[in-house]
């Protein structure tokens, strides 16, 4: 099993835009799915590539900013 900061490393080897510290804010278990999802992206794309969404993970994301 990975620590979290295993986790971090490994994100950040993929994303190496990450932020270690904005990472850090993170529970392990998103973070190990973040890099699971990570790690399928680095996989040729074709009809053999998956990715199942967690049915508990929007298929859609959105922000709305807050203007004072």
């Amino acid at each position: 099993m990975l620590s979290k900061s295993q986790l971090i490393e490994g994100i950040q080897q993929i994303n190496i835009s990450a932020c270690r510290d904005w990472l850090a804010a993170f529970d392990r278990e998103s973070l190990l799915a973040y890099f699971r999802h990570l790690q399928v992206t680095q996989e040729p794309r074709g009809r053999h590539s998956t990715w199942s969404r967690p049915g508990d993970m929007p298929a859609v994301v959105t922000r709305r900013t807050v203007l004072g």
